[in-house]
């Protein structure tokens, strides 16, 4: 299963910025960096499955609200503890103004 889904337009997402989104019962934070780039990730964080899209987005790092864990949003990677397992990444596309992810 490999669908794009709409997960938001694109002016939904300030630059350097995380929204929640939810889809099938999962929870995913798009970001738009700096460069106006999108990204997704899974959507809690690894530690302790707190919302990120409630966190700091700077550069490329998003850090979670609750322990200020960080990880890189570009590729999921842990960046600082307590957090120590990465994110899990997914394909992100613009189309006619629309950021879709794809899940699955």
């Amino acid at each position: 299963m490999n669908d794009w889904v709409e997960a938001c337009t694109a002016g939904d997402i300030d630059e350097e910025d995380v929204m929640r989104f939810d889809h099938a019962g999962r929870t995913y934070a798009i970001y738009r960096s700096p460069e106006d780039e999108y990204f997704a990730t899974d959507g809690l964080c690894s530690h302790e499955k707190v919302h990120l899209a409630d966190g700091l987005v700077m550069d490329d790092i998003i850090e979670c609200p609750k322990h200020n864990g960080r990880f890189n949003y570009k590729t999921g990677d842990a960046r600082g503890a307590p957090v120590c397992v990465n994110l899990k990444t997914y394909p992100v596309k613009v189309d006619a103004g629309k950021v879709l992810i794809q899940v699955g």
